[in-house]
């Protein structure tokens, strides 16, 4: 058994800046998929009493994003000017348009700050809510977070479209198949 090879902080800083990155792009992207097949019906739809539509949750997220993540380093996540409460409601005339522009600005936040992180600010202390947490407890926090909603507009903006839904993923019954694409004869690929 060989030993793990030491890694210098600042590199283990760096890769997991960039990785971090590359969870959230790949977030945005699969939000971005379900997006582009949920009409506009679809945006709006509430499935249920106390469920959230489409447009809330992009709402939701875009505020969360815009507040946790504007002047990040300096100012706390949860900023005065915020109106969590107001992100569950969505102002009658709101277009589709305008809640595909909240997703876009409050991803462009997300990559502006997380691409201005260094190795050494991911042990910086940062606060939300006046809660002290280390730039990395949150970067962490946020990705789980947006993944918990990106998930829900995936399924909602799947039962949205039923039959016609276009796999993001491997589809149904294809995973041999996908396996046997990427050389995995076997199928061993899910150990």
């Amino acid at each position: 058994m060989t030993e793990p090879h030491a890694v210098p902080a600042s590199e283990l800083g760096a890769r997991m800046l960039e990785d971090a990155g590359k969870v959230f792009r790949s977030q945005k992207k699969l939000g971005d998929r379900a997006l582009e097949q949920a009409d506009e019906k679809a945006l709006f739809a509430v499935p249920a009493p106390e469920s959230n539509s489409i447009a809330v949750i992009v709402r939701h997220l875009s505020g969360n994003m815009k507040s946790r993540l504007t002047d990040f380093l300096s100012t706390d996540g949860e900023k005065s000017w915020r109106d969590r409460d107001g992100e569950f409601e969505i102002p009658a005339g709101t277009t589709a348009g305008e809640v595909l522009q909240w997703w876009e600005d409050g991803w462009g936040i997300v990559f502006d700050t997380l691409d201005g992180l260094q190795p050494e600010d991911l042990l910086r202390t940062v606060t939300i809510r006046s809660e002290p947490h280390l730039v990395l407890q949150t970067i962490q926090r946020q990705l789980s977070h947006y993944g918990y909603h990106v998930g829900q507009i995936v399924q909602l903006a799947k039962a949205s479209r039923a039959e016609s839904w276009q796999s993001l993923s491997i589809p149904r019954n294809e995973s041999q198949a996908f396996n046997r694409r990427l050389g995995h004869e076997g199928g061993d690929a899910a150990k």
